[in-house]
């Protein structure tokens, strides 16, 4: 789009959001939502957690209409109009509410099969000397996993032997005995659980709590705080916990 376009483009999404918050307005004493919701989040988590709450919620709701994008890179929900992101980590930008879910955090981890070739390392500087899988999660720089531990904050630079915008790609590669990778822990609990992944220098984590993100315009959407409602219940219930 040109500079010209994108102005329109914005404005547009606001013109459209405005009209659907009077519409909401005007039917808050009625029981049924309305409208159409725009939401996105990472592929993983998006795909394992909330497409699955989206489908329950629009069975409750046949009047809404849903379009439900997932990506992992940086989204800028004003400019690309959003109503709603379900994210993990510590991005932030101006004009948009965020509101915290759960708590998540990111571990170290690698197969047995990589840690029975490779001796397992004992410090934080010792990642360097090892085979790294890195993703381009939206928050943070791949190059540089900043990890908190026992003296607090510290980051390491890795260097990638291999690299994915996918974090599920990358969890193969770990599966597969590629190398160390830093996954969320809601996604590898089972993993880690069954043995087929293992901690790596389990004193050190990586926050990366779920937050709902969405326009500040869009405070007072019934819709969107219904959905964000549903989705913290449901995530909040011990055996959704991630």
């Amino acid at each position: 789009l040109t500079d010209q376009g994108e102005i329109l483009l914005d404005s547009a999404h606001r013109v459209l959001d405005a009209s659907q918050d009077l519409m909401d307005a005007l039917n808050a004493k009625q029981t049924a939502l309305k409208g159409a919701l725009r939401v996105c989040s990472s592929t993983g988590f998006g795909r394992l957690r909330v497409a699955p709450l989206l489908a329950r919620f629009a069975a409750e709701h046949p009047q809404l209409t849903f379009e439900l994008e997932l990506l992992d890179r940086p989204v800028d929900m004003l400019a690309e109009g959003y109503h709603l992101d379900i994210r993990l980590g510590t991005d932030r930008e101006a004009g948009v509410v965020y509101k915290p879910l759960v708590s998540n955090v990111r571990v170290l981890c690698a197969a047995p099969k990589y840690l029975r070739a490779n001796p397992e390392p004992k410090a934080l500087a010792d990642l360097q000397k090892h085979r790294c899988l890195l993703i381009r999660e939206r928050d943070q720089n791949p190059k540089v996993w900043v990890l908190e531990g026992p003296s607090g904050t510290e980051s390491v630079s890795v260097n990638a032997c291999m690299a994915s915008n996918t974090g599920e790609v990358v969890k193969q590669w770990m599966l597969d005995g590629l190398g160390i990778g830093l996954r969320s822990e809601w996604d590898v609990a089972d993993l880690l659980k069954s043995g087929r992944l293992i901690r790596v220098l389990p004193g050190y984590v990586q926050p990366a709590h779920v937050v709902a993100a969405y326009p500040e315009r869009l405070a007072g959407s019934t819709k969107v705080i219904a959905l964000v409602d549903y989705i913290t219940s449901v995530l909040q219930e011990p055996s959704n916990n991630p």
